[in-house]
């Protein structure tokens, strides 16, 4: 008789007490921009809350086993501790297993490009064998199941009709600028925006490093002024009391972008606000109130620069507010980019799917 045959549920093995600590203190990390001693401290309080630690396994002794284990460095006696280069790696390697894990196979196919034959990844589908197709493509497995069925056993042959190759996506080589705003309102009203939009960062250079070498990321930054930051410094980026001077992150990205040298080029803007603030013979001209329009028009004008060298942009907008939109929309208009409007949970999904999407071979 047959049947489902059930057995007791065995769980995986208990995390061990530095292992649950330890994924706590990694977010926490990047909560404080890096400082280990408020992080410390956080997980102390969170601790005396609710009970994480053990008789036989205290803060401590957690401190210690980081410090062993190469995650925590004392710089000099007495002067508190920082995280290690091992560390950073760690935590941008676990931003893109939380954002960017679960998409990659929902993803894949979602933006073929309609260029197929001799491309650079394997996208999944199988098709008939062309003129001009590479050997080492054709699946050998499914040419020899054709060949049976067309052919039969008895008078078994192989021919040209039978073949079928793995069709395979164009990637172009891509060179990507992703602007930060780090202004104020991106810790206003209590909601903490800065922290996600880092993780994104964070994940996009893992992925960019790993699975595409051949791509370049520059990260800048851009309140007041704009500035470039490595990637090692993503985890202790944090907010300062600036408004928002979209200007110079624009001018420093095009500059980035210039010197690439590479005709695939695009810019990747996370901000939740409107441009507030632009630079004149050396002094802030500021106005939080409103749609400026003399710093609306100057930062449109780059916009329209920024299209006629066929840089596209591409504005992520953790804001709601209708006259935001407005001007996302004229924006991106000038520009002939995109937007999204997304909230802070659904941000690293709209960032890997349009960067996938751009990776596909555009032909101008």
């Amino acid at each position: 008789m047959k049947g489902i045959r059930f057995s007791a549920h065995t769980p995986g093995e208990k995390p061990s007490p530095f292992e649950q600590l330890f994924e706590i203190f990694k977010e926490l990390i990047v909560y404080t921009s890096g400082d280990v001693n408020e992080a410390i401290s956080w997980l102390t309080e969170l601790d005396r809350q609710y009970g994480l630690t053990t008789p036989d396994y205290g803060i401590a002794d957690f401190v210690e086993d980081l410090k062993n284990m190469g995650y925590l460095r004392e710089e000099q006696p007495g002067a508190g501790l920082s995280i290690t280069g091992k560390t950073e790696n760690l935590i941008r390697r676990d931003s893109l297993e939380q954002i960017f894990g679960k998409l990659k196979k929902s993803a894949r196919g979602n933006h073929r490009t309609s260029f197929t034959g001799q491309g650079d990844e394997p996208n999944g589908d199988l098709r008939e064998f062309r003129f001009g197709d590479s050997t080492s493509h054709i699946s050998m497995q499914d040419s020899l199941r054709n060949a049976q069925v067309h052919h039969g056993i008895q008078d078994f042959s192989i021919t040209e009709n039978d073949l079928v190759v793995q069709d395979r996506e164009h990637l172009a080589q891509t060179s990507t600028v992703l602007m930060i705003d780090i202004s104020h309102s991106m810790i206003l009203y209590g909601e903490d925006r800065i922290t996600p939009a880092k993780k994104v960062a964070m994940a996009l250079s893992e992925l960019i490093t790993t699975r595409y070498p051949k791509d370049t990321l520059d990260v800048l930054v851009f309140g007041n002024e704009a500035w470039q930051i490595e990637i090692k410094d993503l985890p202790y980026l944090s907010v300062g009391p600036y408004h928002t001077n979209t200007v110079a992150g624009l001018e420093l990205a095009m500059d980035l972008l210039r010197r690439r040298k590479n005709p695939n080029r695009q810019i990747f803007m996370i901000t939740d606000g409107k441009p507030t603030c632009i630079k004149e013979n050396g002094k802030y001209y500021q106005n939080s109130f409103g749609l400026d329009r003399k710093i609306v028009n100057k930062t449109l004008t780059l916009a329209a620069q920024c299209r006629k060298l066929h840089i596209p942009i591409t504005t992520f907008m953790i804001a709601r507010d209708p006259y935001l939109q407005e001007f996302v929309e004229e924006f991106t208009h000038t520009n002939r980019g995109k937007a999204f409007y997304s909230d802070l949970k659904g941000l690293g999904n709209f960032v890997f799917k349009d960067y996938q999407s751009n990776k596909q071979k555009r032909i101008r």
